[in-house]
């Protein structure tokens, strides 16, 4: 149990990774999360009002399956195969962290002064960052996982653009934004 419980090292994940992208090639597949959102609006309806929803949902049923995977897969591994544990930061992070008013910096997986304190800066943060996300996404034509792991291993020139913006943006975000809101 104490391999379900530790980290993996990045070389048994990166081979999974591979072998994952190599199999979802083979079989003409793309990956990427963002996508299931317009296959399930696609297959709730949303074709009959809008033509971005209008296409063969039902192709993209794996994805769906892959994405309910993802879930339960979440679900049994935060209650069943966790230890509870924070994951362990440098002092100098959780020093500075502490310093924006994150208390428990350094002891707990979600800062509780986030996400469990919801007062109105808290909801429009979560709120703004959700707008910006999505946003992003559609704009992007991707989300991370889609540009970052399907797009660079199918060599697309847009991918490396998308995924060199999420880096330029998570780098603005970080030492620009972060702590300008707190």
């Amino acid at each position: 149990m104490e391999t379900i419980y530790g980290t993996w090292p990045w070389y048994i994940g990166g081979p999974l990774v591979a072998l994952i992208m190599l199999a979802l090639i083979k079989l003409g597949k793309s990956f990427g999360f963002s996508s299931n959102f317009r296959t399930l609006c696609s297959a709730l309806g949303a074709g009959k009002s809008c033509d971005f929803f209008d296409f063969d949902w039902k192709a993209q049923r794996w994805n769906l399956l892959f994405l309910f995977g993802t879930i339960v897969g979440g679900f049994v591994a935060s209650h069943w195969l966790a230890n509870h544990q924070a994951p362990p930061i440098a002092e100098e992070t959780i020093t500075t962290l502490q310093g924006y008013g994150f208390q428990s910096a350094g002891k707990s997986y979600l800062p509780p002064e986030l996400f469990f304190n919801l007062d109105l800066k808290n909801i429009l943060l979560l709120l703004v960052g959700g707008v910006f996300v999505g946003f992003g996404t559609r704009y992007a034509g991707g989300c991370t996982s889609g540009h970052a792991i399907s797009g660079l291993s199918n060599l697309q020139w847009p991918s490396l653009v998308a995924v060199v913006g999420f880096f330029i943006g998570g780098l603005l975000m970080v030492h620009v934004l972060f702590p300008f809101i707190f």
